[in-house]
């Protein structure tokens, strides 16, 4: 069929427009059509009419369209692909010129190469990106004869020699993947390059062309339309070719697409993309399979079948796990858990059709599980890092949802949350995977492993995760069997997951009321104290690397020896080194170095040992701590912890800071800009004022918010200030405190990204809540 036999009309230009013959280059930025993008294919007919209408009539050539065009599957602002070929025409150079230079005049993008027939298919050989193209080679215009002789070369020499190219182009999917990341769990996918993108689609079908594998279908099929009409709308709303789906565009492109907000789509992009990416693994194992056989045939003569025995009904056969023969899946709903735990365990892929049958006869497990469900699970979720690939090919294949109904809900949930590296399905694998290896240093391992799959099973419903989840927890334990003990306890977990790391970095540890409602928690058992503390470090592993640091985990870990102790004997530990205390033996420690003693008036002397910084001495406490914090926002330290008191009637404060990138700041100068703060020779609030107006380059943020917290503390009173970080935040909230007359005996700074939860302990009995609220609030405004 040629492109006068198809569809007659441009996208702007449809038929008896003012341009029938197509001499125009067809406008790709004309809008959407009310009920979504047009078809790819209109786009591709009016390219191929104009196209046509450029290449003279000259006997041995043809015009022939490759890639993207070449599959009638080109997007807007796509570039088109074209080979010139020909058979030795003497002026091909003229011709090439009358059909490129068009093409170069108008907006559309151009890639194109003059070759024989001989050289089109040298290239091929020798040079994967450029077969990937040809093979999808399609007549445009001109001798169709040696069009159709280019596509029959080319796919004959791709299936000729498949050894000669499977190497290269799995590198480079391999260095495609590392490179891009993974599309379904990027806040910012690239839709063409990541794994699961549409490179990955496009290079099954070019395995499918050399018959390793079947061409794509049904879902991959779906898939491959899904992200191929999200890179249109993003090419259209952006107005240019791009291949990444900026947090920018995604409104827009959601809207385009008839989807009710961005979320919605990043779900159907994030699941599309782990479609396309399973696929790609199967089809990639299968190719292996194939080759290795191939590789055994000349010298064997014929195939052997090795089998190994894995579990009941379950076996090893050649390097993947299937169904044992004589097994009848419809006769036992626990095999398709026991076929996980045993692929998991042993570390091997499932076989395709083994996976297939399952999800087709097994019968679904009953109310209530069996023990040997339940033991398989927990040895699924066991087993490791291999548990995610094994979880993840049962739920391609619709076996997750049989076991866990609530599965479907978070599957491929997007967490609009630059801590979080994936959506939250994964995360809740990812998070048993992480715990796994520290089942061994808790009494119940099957609790931490089940609480760590279900711990963000709320996540996507109305209202707090953690008690929502806790709710759905509690069903989901009665029917896998657990005790009325255990499933009290799953419920802890689920409910508790980020108490821990909550308390520890954002509440007094030496308060008793800190360490009562963690004890309380876990129903002041240790056991549990010690899932819940596993748990903690496993969520926060599965979340990403800036979730978790050393300082955090050590106070967690600090947190949970005292919770212990006051378990043990029913009283809490004796408190740290209050202020004072600290700063005498800071001082001692540092007495020679950095001019520590009593200061005169004035005056102040600072004392720094590690992570803490002491300062005595300026007219208050208050006035102390704000400017302490705002010269340690000037050094590009962030403040953790902060304590304030007197000594030796003396105001003084010690904070605790981190560096926010590189290395700690020279104390000498730390230690100046301390004593010109302190002496009133250092205008610390008008610094900060121009530092943040110069990094200033953010759209604006969600407004702060401040919570009085009743029970958090015995002997004082809690404020929490959650607001977007900036410099200088902790300084100009102190002193929004000292001014409306709130006395802080200590602080507790926790940053989450771009967020921060601040928790100050206030002392005093006339507070004046409003007055003090409203200070804050007007403080912490970005």
């Amino acid at each position: 069929m040629g492109p006068d036999d198809r569809h007659v009309g441009g996208l702007n230009e449809p038929a008896g427009s003012s341009d029938p013959a197509g001499r125009r280059a067809p406008d790709a930025r004309a809008p959407f059509a009310p009920t979504g993008p047009p078809p790819r294919a209109q786009l591709s007919d009016a390219l191929d009419r104009w196209l046509a209408g450029l290449l003279p009539p000259v006997a041995g050539v043809a015009l022939v369209a490759v890639g993207s065009l070449g599959r009638r599957e080109v997007v807007a602002r796509s570039d088109v692909d074209l080979v010139l070929l020909h058979t030795g025409h003497p002026r091909i150079s003229e011709i090439a010129e009358s059909v490129w230079y068009p093409i170069w005049d108008s907006a559309v993008g151009l890639d194109h190469a003059v070759r024989t027939v001989d050289e089109a298919v040298t290239v091929a050989r020798s040079d994967v990106k450029a077969a990937l193209g040809l093979l999808d080679a399609r007549y445009v215009a001109g001798d169709r004869a040696l069009a159709d002789e280019l596509a029959a070369a080319v796919r004959a020499a791709w299936r000729a020699s498949p050894a000669g190219w499977l190497g290269e182009l799995r590198e480079l999917t391999v260095a495609r993947w590392q490179t891009a990341g993974e599309l379904a769990f990027l806040l910012e996918p690239d839709l063409k390059e990541a794994r699961g993108g549409i490179r990955d689609a496009v290079t099954l079908r070019a395995l499918a062309y050399a018959q390793l594998v079947d061409a794509p279908r049904g879902s991959v099929r779906d898939a491959y339309r899904l992200l191929l009409d999200t890179r249109d709308a993003l090419h259209r709303v952006a107005d240019r070719a791009l291949d990444r789906l900026l947090l920018a565009e995604q409104d827009a492109v959601a809207e385009v697409l008839n989807y009710s907000d961005a979320d919605a789509l990043l779900h159907d992009v994030a699941d599309a993309a782990r479609t396309i990416a399973y696929a790609s693994d199967t089809a990639w194992r299968q190719v292996d399979g194939l080759l290795s056989k191939r590789r055994r045939w000349p010298i064997r003569r014929r195939s052997t079948v090795n089998r190994r025995p894995l579990a009941d009904g379950v076996v090893e056969q050649n390097g993947e796990v299937v169904l044992a023969r004589g097994v009848d899946p419809a006769l036992d709903p626990v095999l398709p858990l026991r076929f996980a735990a045993a692929a998991a365990v042993a570390n091997l892929p499932p076989g395709r059709a083994a996976l297939e049958r399952l999800a087709v006869a097994a019968p679904p497990l009953p109310d209530v599980w069996p023990e040997s469900a339940l033991q398989s699970l927990v040895a699924l979720l066991g087993a490791g890092e291999a548990a995610i690939g094994i979880w993840e090919a049962c739920d391609r294949h619709g076996m997750v949802e049989k076991w866990l109904p609530e599965w479907g809900r978070v599957r491929s949930l997007p967490q609009r949350n630059a801590l979080h590296r994936y959506t939250v399905d994964r995360h809740l694998v990812a998070a048993a995977v992480a715990a796994a290896p520290l089942a061994r240093r808790v009494a119940r391992p099957d609790l931490l492993l089940i609480g760590a799959l279900l711990h963000d099973i709320g996540k996507g419903l109305p209202g707090d995760h953690s008690e929502v989840g806790a709710e759905i927890a509690g069903r989901i334990a009665t029917r896998l069997g657990l005790s009325a003990e255990d499933t009290d306890a799953l419920v802890r977990l689920v409910r508790y997951h980020l108490l821990l790391a909550d308390t520890a970095t954002r509440r007094d540890l030496d308060d008793p009321a800190t360490l009562e409602v963690v004890a309380e928690a876990v129903r002041s058992d240790g056991v549990l104290l010690d899932v819940l503390h596993a748990l903690t470090e496993s969520d926060a592993a599965a979340t990403g690397p800036a979730a978790w640091s050393s300082w955090k985990a050590g106070l967690v870990s600090d947190l949970v020896r005292r919770v212990h102790v006051l378990i043990g004997q029913g009283s809490p530990p004796a408190v740290r080194q209050r202020p004072a205390e600290v700063f005498a033996a800071t001082a001692a420690s540092s007495r020679s170095g950095l001019g520590a003693g009593l200061p005169g008036p004035g005056e102040c002397t600072v004392a720094i040992h590690g992570d803490e910084v002491a300062v005595v001495g300026g007219e208050g406490v208050q006035q102390l701590l704000s400017r302490t914090a705002g010269i340690c926002a000037l050094h590009r330290l962030d403040v953790y912890a902060a304590d304030a008191g007197t000594f030796d009637g003396q105001p003084v404060v010690v904070v605790r800071a981190a560096p926010r990138f590189g290395r700690l700041p020279d104390p000498a100068l730390l230690t100046a800009d301390l004593r010109r703060a302190v002496a009133g020779n250092y205008d610390v609030a008008a610094a900060l004022s121009q530092r943040e107006a110069e990094a200033r380059d953010r759209e604006a943020p969600a407004p702060p918010q401040v919570s009085w917290l009743p029970d958090a503390s015995s002997d004082a009173t809690v404020l929490e200030l959650r607001a977007e970080d900036r410099r200088g935040l902790l300084h100009d909230v102190t002193a929004a405190l000292e001014e409306s007359g709130a006395v802080v005996r200590g602080a507790r700074v926790s940053t989450f990204g771009s967020a921060v939860v601040d928790a100050f302990y206030l002392i005093g009995s006339d507070l004046e809540r409003d007055e003090i609220a409203k200070a804050v609030l007007a403080a912490a405004q970005p």
